[in-house]
């Protein structure tokens, strides 16, 4: 490959890296209709033309700063800057690239389209690159779901161990119930009553009648 030969792929890849900052910086304050265009054949000045709209003169001057900061946050040279005085229609140079920032009614009478629009260049409009904050925001965002849902899965797993201390606890208390049960007195059992042999009056309590004694046999004469 000779020297000229990597010297316009290099060009190429700057032109390609400019055009995409202009349009992340068009993004980042909502401009409207964004249209890029190769203009190689048709201008040796530069080589891309962009053109989109703002609603307002504020719209319009916000847009022109945002490509201005793109651009040299990319690490390009800072763009110079026309028609920023009535912001009816604001041209950014960056050289290679030429941004023009136009209210709907200054845009559809110039019709920039039709002068500079023979070869559209097709470009993913919408996927703006999010600024500093915004990636800080979406990263502690996404650390605090990761954080969520695994507080989530340990609470799950613990759930079924507390599920069977739960399950243990009615046996515990079906134990506790049927104490009182085995507590209560059994049925009043029918009394025996022994009745003792009565003691003749004539003996005196605390002794046993005394038997009568046998008279002895009279003597034959």
């Amino acid at each position: 490959m000779t020297t000229s030969t990597k010297a316009d792929s290099a060009a190429k890849r700057d032109v390609t890296k400019l055009q995409r900052a202009i349009v992340d910086g068009l993004e980042d304050v909502k401009a409207h209709d964004i249209q890029v265009f190769n203009t190689e054949a048709l201008s040796p000045l530069f080589e891309r033309v962009i053109v989109a709209s703002g609603t307002s003169n504020r719209q319009t001057k916000a847009l022109a700063s945002s490509v201005r900061e793109a651009v040299k946050t990319a690490g390009f040279s800072v763009p110079r800057q026309e028609g920023e005085e009535n912001g009816e229609w604001i041209i950014v140079d960056c050289g290679p690239v030429v941004c023009h920032i136009m209210q709907p009614a200054i845009r559809q009478y110039y019709r920039l389209e039709e002068i500079w629009g023979e070869t559209p260049v097709r470009m993913k409009i919408g996927a703006a690159k999010p600024k500093p904050a915004e990636l800080a925001a979406k990263k502690l965002a996404a650390k605090k779901a990761v954080d969520k849902a695994a507080a989530e899965n340990t609470v799950l797993e613990k759930k079924p161990a507390a599920k069977k201390a739960a399950a243990k606890k009615p046996a515990a208390k079906t134990t506790a119930a049927a104490k009182p049960a085995a507590k209560k007195p059994a049925a009043k059992s029918v009394k025996t009553v022994v009745v003792k042999p009565s003691v003749p009056r004539t003996a005196k309590a605390g002794t046993a009648a005394k038997p009568a004694a046998k008279r002895a046999p009279r003597a034959k004469a």
